[in-house]
């Protein structure tokens, strides 16, 4: 397997900054928490694994823009800059602080308004999931595809519940009611960007969630189009990574999730 150069400084921006989420991890209790608004936690861990992933990136690509979760959008932001680093340096915050073993790091490269290239790393099981554009997507260097299920009764399906603003509980109520009558099985594990990963190796048939942000999304929906899936709107549209309500699948996982939630975009 041929690793782009790009994709290669991605994954040694990763891997930095889960050697600072690691080291964190074997004591949670003495870290210091605080929170940006209700139910939402940003700890040291975020910042500094954050400056280690812009560390690396900035080292060999100066000229590059960044988009992160926690320093938001640098100077050299705009619609011209050809080169944007999304990233999320822990997805799944609250998972971490409790011990809970799901959360990741997610890094995308977008190119003239398309993501090329993606990884999502997730330290606690040395998953390594990576994708270029038109190479196809891998997990720690095999080649994975989406799930073969055809019917979402048979269907495992991600999602993630409201935990900002409880505006949204009762249409998400409406939705869990919908999806839990019409598929195998429902899970919330708490890291959008790890089950999007999931939705590409096909540990999970689907998954839906609104309200999210493009640092969530962008490495995970490269992960799932490279491994044959689909990702939209609500509606199945494409211009979900900043519209944040995302769909994702196999094809006709896909399209069924749709026929399901198209009622909520």
């Amino acid at each position: 397997m041929l690793i782009p150069p790009m994709l290669n400084t991605a994954i040694k921006a990763a891997r930095r900054a889960a050697t600072v989420i690691n080291r964190a991890s074997f004591d949670v209790s003495l870290l210091k928490v605080t929170k940006k608004q209700h139910n939402d936690f940003v700890t040291e861990v975020d910042k500094a694994a954050e400056d280690a992933i812009i560390e690396v990136l900035k080292t060999a690509y100066p000229d590059h823009a960044i988009l992160a979760e926690e320093s938001g959008a640098s100077d050299n932001l705009h619609d011209e800059n050809e080169n944007v680093w999304i990233i999320d340096p822990l997805d799944g915050t609250t998972n971490f602080i409790h011990g809970f073993p799901q959360y990741c790091v997610s890094i995308a490269l977008q190119q003239r308004g398309i993501i090329t290239q993606a990884v999502v790393y997730d330290p606690t099981r040395n998953d390594l999931f990576t994708a270029s554009k038109g190479a196809g997507a891998y997990l720690n260097e095999k080649r994975i595809r989406v799930g073969k299920r055809d019917k979402i009764a048979d269907a495992l399906i991600g999602t993630g519940f409201p935990f900002r603003d409880m505006e949204g509980l009762n249409e998400y109520m409406k939705m869990f009611k919908i999806m839990t009558e019409n598929c195998a099985g429902l899970r919330r594990p708490g890291a959008a960007a790890l089950d999007l990963a999931y939705v590409a190796a096909g540990r999970l048939d689907g998954f839906f969630e609104k309200g999210l942000k493009p640092w969530d999304i962008a490495a995970g929906s490269l992960l799932v189009t490279e491994a044959g899936g689909l990702v939209g709107t609500f509606k199945g549209d494409s211009d979900y990574l900043y519209k944040g309500d995302v769909l994702a699948g196999s094809p006709k996982i896909f399209s069924q999730q749709v026929n399901l939630l198209s009622e909520f975009a």
